[in-house]
């Protein structure tokens, strides 16, 4: 069993609320747009760190973290990347990742909308955390917590504040 926080598009910015919603966490797992090395280095003191990079991340970013990630966490193969859309409208390069490598969870950032659905046609369930830096149109900080049991996704907690 792995306990996971999920934050996306912090554009550099890391809540002071952070360290205490993942403290519980075995895992933090960023899906783009972080910002900087520094909130990268910041995020991997608290917790083993996978990341994608997102687009206005540049070349540190992009040189210690790639455009997606896929990998297997417990029993569930997970796609992470940044730019990706939602069940029925991910852009190509997503769908095609998705046609190919049939991951039982879909992860993307870059919307600032905090979405999570499942997708039928795929098979999967899609998790966008919304966003949790001060850049952007959200009004709301939020991030997302959850449980990897096995093939068993579970347990989903929501933090969200009023971004301030």
């Amino acid at each position: 069993m792995k306990r996971i926080g999920l934050i996306s598009d912090t554009h550099g910015f890391i809540h002071p609320r952070v360290s205490v919603f993942f403290r519980e966490c075995d895992e933090i797992w960023h899906a783009g747009d972080i910002g900087n090395i520094a909130t990268a280095d910041q995020l991997s003191n608290l917790k083993p760190f996978k990341a994608v990079y997102g687009n206005i991340d540049g070349g540190q970013l992009r040189n210690s973290f790639s455009e997606y990630e896929l990998f297997m966490c417990e029993e569930v193969k997970v796609l992470m990347i940044h730019i990706g859309g939602y069940p029925g409208r991910y852009n190509p390069k997503a769908r095609k990742l998705i046609e190919d490598h049939k991951p039982k969870l879909f992860i993307s950032g870059h919307s600032h909308i905090l979405k999570v659905m499942p997708d039928k046609k795929y098979n999967l369930l899609h998790m966008n955390p919304g966003a949790s830096g001060n850049s952007g149109m959200h009004k709301s900080i939020t991030m997302v917590r959850f449980i990897i049991d096995k093939k068993e996704i579970r347990d989903l907690e929501v933090f969200d504040i009023k971004r301030t």
